[in-house]
């Protein structure tokens, strides 16, 4: 059934606690995070059809850990902790491969797919056969829109539960058949909650990503996008997620001087059949436009999803911020992938991905807009991983990432005092207080835990 209206979610009660400087420089806090919190919540890392076959494998590091999730012989996919169980030794350390064991390159103990031990060396020089008991470590992993989610703790929730109202809007797009069109990935100098902090507001994107023209102009984004605080739905979920949805498809500062439409929008309103001069001095009217014009053709176009889609997610962007470390900006058919992985072992850097994924239809030629440009329906993004500054990672993003590292630099400052927070910013409040939630002992949708 199709909703004008994302449905809301439930209110938040804040306890409004401190937000002091050592949470982002501490070792001890990262620690105190890393044991209690990191360890005990689902994470998204790889995608499924990046594992197409039995033996295929991708690994990706968190924090001090390093992950191995393996498509199996039936078909799913297991994960496993990237440690050799005879003397700790990294098993693999290349991103991804295909095998049918992972030999250890210390002693050549080797392991399937399915984790098992089934060699090695002198096997009768042990107490008990090493292949009759040894397994690599497993986590807790489930599938969800196409991307592989894991979990260190055995006894979580499943990830369903742990997703709560954010399952229910992802469904609606089948992002699980989206492909990847930009793969960037850096080491940022700052605590992986400067990134999240940033990405839980819009109170700065006036201010970082103003645009030009007349003072209404310029309080939208350079896309477009509506950042007015009175227009904007700002949700918190009992899960400990966040969501924003700004409303987007209008003319903005795609307005020329004359009262036409320019571009971008221009080009947009003509790939959905809509005649830009028809909204001359109606700026306004575009996003309803985009809106019906999309529900009404997306769909022979090859836009299946477009039928379960409500209003809003046509035009606006529905940005959500996935606990702990995920934050993505959500179009019909665009998926800007943003995620911050804590360093292994310094609490003021973290490894920063921002990727693209996009929905092509099959047939369909039009070109697919990125954080980085344009690029053709048939682009394969190639994993990028660089030093910070050796190339951009987008507009909007190069300046956010201009200043991650001064604020890092002001919560090392004795003279900072802690922040002090606007309504619009209670959603970096609540991102806090789940964590300290979770260092304290307590799940954020638990019984003991007294929400609004």
């Amino acid at each position: 059934m199709i909703h004008d209206t994302l449905p809301d979610w439930p209110k938040q009660a804040l306890r409004g606690h401190p937000l002091n400087g050592v949470r982002y420089t501490s070792p001890a806090f990262f620690e105190q995070e890393w044991e209690r919190m990191w360890t005990k919540v689902w994470l998204l890392l790889g995608r499924e059809s990046e594992l197409p076959e039995p033996g295929d494998w991708q690994r990706e590091d968190v924090g001090p850990e390093s992950i191995l999730m393996v498509r199996q012989g039936d078909g799913t996919i297991r994960a496993f902790y990237n440690v050799c169980q005879h003397r700790g030794n990294r098993l693999v350390t290349e991103a991804k491969g295909k095998a049918n064991r992972f030999v250890c390159k210390y002693h050549s103990w080797a392991f399937g797919a399915d984790g098992r031990l089934d060699f090695a060396p002198d096997a009768d020089d042990f107490p008990i056969n090493p292949c009759t008991h040894v397994t690599l470590a497993p986590l807790r992993c489930e599938s969800f829109a196409g991307f592989v989610w894991v979990n260190m703790d055995p006894h979580c929730v499943p990830l369903r539960e742990f997703l709560g109202p954010i399952a229910d809007d992802w469904e609606r797009y089948e992002i699980e058949h989206w492909r990847r069109y930009v793969a960037l990935t850096t080491t940022l100098p700052c605590n992986w909650k400067v990134v999240l902090d940033n990405f839980n507001e819009s109170y700065h994107v006036p201010t970082l990503h103003k645009g030009t023209g007349t003072a209404a102009e310029r309080a939208r984004m350079h896309s477009g996008v509506n950042t007015d605080r009175h227009e904007t739905r700002f949700d918190m979920s009992n899960e400990g997620h966040n969501r924003m949805i700004m409303q987007g498809g209008y003319a903005g500062i795609a307005m020329n001087s004359d009262g036409t439409i320019g571009e971008p929008l221009r080009t947009i309103l003509t790939e959905w059949d809509l005649d830009p001069d028809s909204f001359a001095n109606k700026g306004l009217e575009t996003r309803a436009a985009l809106q019906a014009a999309k529900r009404k053709i997306g769909p022979a176009r090859g836009y299946h999803h477009y039928t379960r889609l409500a209003d809003e997610q046509f035009t606006d962007a529905c940005h959500y911020t996935v606990f702990p470390n995920f934050a993505v900006s959500l179009w019909s058919d665009g998926f800007h992938f943003l995620r911050a992985r804590p360093h292994a072992t310094d609490p003021q850097q973290c490894v920063f991905d921002n990727w693209w994924y996009a929905s092509q239809p099959p047939g369909l030629n039009t070109p697919i807009r990125t954080t980085v440009g344009i690029v053709g329906p048939d682009h394969v993004a190639q994993h990028e991983v660089f030093e910070l500054g050796e190339k951009s990672m987008g507009r909007t993003i190069d300046q956010d990432i201009e200043i991650f590292p001064l604020q890092q630099a002001g919560f090392r400052s004795r003279g900072y005092r802690g922040a002090i927070l606007a309504g619009q910013e209670s959603r970096v409040s609540r991102y806090h207080e789940v964590i300290d939630d979770y260092i304290e002992g307590r799940r954020p949708a638990s019984p003991t835990t007294k929400r609004g």
